[in-house]
């Protein structure tokens, strides 16, 4: 995955709206981008805050710009797990 910095929201356990006020507070603070990364069972959670952020709350303020989907090694015994990375930029 790409470079990791303050603007990068790690998707997990917690709620959606947690994660949709996380992406919320990160744009307040001056970000233009905002990057989710989540892996495994959480990729449904990632792509719930990107929507909720992009469809309800800033529609029309924010564009999925890139959507890149993965797959990496974690564990031992080494094993397979899909991973997602969203890429949220402000436009207006």
């Amino acid at each position: 995955m790409s470079a990791e910095g303050e603007n990068v929201i790690f998707i997990g356990k917690k709620s959606v709206m947690n994660y949709v006020l996380a992406v919320l507070l990160q744009f307040d603070v001056g970000n233009k981008v905002v990057v989710l990364k989540a892996r495994g069972k959480a990729i449904s959670k990632a792509v719930d805050v990107a929507q909720i952020v992009k469809r309800r709350l800033l529609g029309g303020k924010v564009e999925v710009t890139s959507c890149k989907i993965d797959t990496e090694e974690v564990g031992e015994p080494p094993r397979k797990v899909s991973t997602i990375e969203i890429v949220l930029e402000q436009t207006a």
